[in-house]
């Protein structure tokens, strides 16, 4: 097996395994963390909306709602200079929008 690139939780945000990202999260994994130019929320919020995408099934927010609720910064600029509302834009994702407005006050 090959050397996995991502962080433990980046991997859990890719796996969409949120018991995982709970766990890292509650271990003291820092929910700003960065891992290629991403940072753990706006990496949430892309899975979830390519997700969507290549799939046809609803979109949803469960990382992007467990990432916040852990004390991530929704202004953090990730790779390509983007916020994670810009993030959410790009991809129609609405339930993050939603979410992200309630972080942003």
């Amino acid at each position: 097996m090959g050397v996995e690139p991502w962080t433990p939780a980046h991997q859990a945000v890719e796996r969409n395994d949120y018991e995982e990202l709970a766990a890292l999260l509650d271990a003291g994994t820092d929910p700003n963390e960065v891992c290629f130019g991403m940072t753990l929320l706006a990496h949430a919020i892309e899975l979830e909306g390519d997700s969507a995408l290549q799939s046809g099934y609803r979109l949803h927010s469960a990382v992007t709602a467990i990432v916040l609720a852990y004390g991530a910064d929704p202004a953090l600029i990730s790779r390509n200079g983007q916020t994670p509302m810009e993030i959410a834009e790009e991809y129609d994702h609405e339930p993050a929008k939603r979410l992200l407005r309630r972080f942003l006050r």
